[in-house]
């Protein structure tokens, strides 16, 4: 992937760390560096009251010159669609993705590739965002056990192909690559 970047990290970055790591305040940073107007692809969906309100926090916080697309499973396809006329895509999160991913029993793995394709495609800047999942205790079952196994695949793909991975822990960060 070139490396064309914003400021001081790359065309494509990923921002990889635990639940409240800082890794989404960090990733919107660097995105409203780059560019006035940006573009949020949200993966969440509301399945429940809390996470409506998580998501209208996000909203809120990201606040004026966001445009925001909902692509809870077709990520591949918003990053093809809205790369051309973005100047930086913020992808807030890859685990939520996988998780959407599971619950459709969609191909994880085809579904990664088709997500390579279009951040090597995509002409304009990419911030990812992810959790970092395999830190912790082995899950107890089996169902989590095979969600923790595609997101660390995933992760593992994505940052290779990424320009710049940082890592967030309590706020702070660490530039892995």
């Amino acid at each position: 992937m070139s490396s064309g970047g914003i400021g001081q990290v790359g065309r494509v970055t990923l921002v990889i760390g635990g639940a409240r790591s800082g890794k989404s305040a960090r990733a919107q940073a660097i995105a409203e560096a780059a560019s006035p107007m940006r573009t949020y692809l949200a993966t969440a969906q509301a399945f429940d009251d809390e996470m409506r309100e998580r998501i209208a926090r996000h909203r809120a916080d990201r606040g004026m010159g966001w445009r925001t697309v909902e692509c809870p499973v077709d990520l591949p396809e918003a990053i093809g669609r809205e790369a051309h006329g973005a100047s930086v895509l913020l992808v807030d999160c890859l685990t939520l993705w996988a998780s959407n991913l599971l619950l459709t029993d969609a191909d994880a793995d085809a579904a990664t590739d088709r997500l390579l394709a279009a951040l090597a495609a995509a002409p304009c800047s990419i911030v990812l965002v992810s959790n970092e999942v395999g830190m912790g205790i082995v899950p107890d079952n089996a169902l989590a056990r095979r969600f923790r196994d595609i997101a660390g695949r995933m992760n593992q793909r994505v940052a290779v192909a990424a320009d710049t991975v940082l890592l967030m822990m309590a706020g702070l960060e660490l530039k892995l690559k």
